[in-house]
């Protein structure tokens, strides 16, 4: 297996694990923050959570382009552009819905503001899932088609 594929791989793998957590446990406790300490909350959230996620979103976005440009045996090409497709939608996901409601709690806690979060999470969640279950297939069966 590639160095690139590898690396897209696990970066792939780990923010599928972790887009799980927040979805399931992380956003939902946002409600039980409490509103006099949420601004500060949300701020401190922000810039902990993005040292996180930024080298893993980036590590994945390269890796797939890489891979799309530069194919490896076990990812066919037209599973190279799926795979892209499907990081567009997870970017655009998080720029355009999860970004402005991170945004706005930044002012104070809002309930349909977390509850947006936590229902437009689920695009990601779904996209992240489905993008390690088909790449592990691939490496494990693709060789084989």
């Amino acid at each position: 297996m590639s160095w690139i594929l590898k690396l897209h791989l696990g970066s792939t793998l780990f923010m599928t694990g972790l887009i799980w957590f927040v979805q399931l446990v992380h956003y939902p406790l946002f409600v039980r923050v409490g509103e006099s300490d949420f601004s500060s909350y949300a701020r401190s959230h922000q810039m902990r959570t993005s040292i996180v996620v930024i080298p893993a979103m980036l590590c994945e976005l390269v890796t797939g382009f890489f891979l799309l440009l530069f194919p490896v045996n076990q990812v066919p090409i037209d599973w190279a552009y799926v795979n892209v497709i499907m990081l567009a939608g997870i970017w655009m996901s998080t720029f355009f819905l999860q970004v402005p409601c991170h945004t706005k709690l930044t002012t104070g806690f809002n309930l349909d503001t977390c509850n947006r979060l936590v229902s437009g999470n689920w695009i990601r969640t779904l996209l992240w899932s489905v993008r390690s279950i088909t790449l592990l297939y691939l490496l494990t069966n693709g060789s084989q088609s």
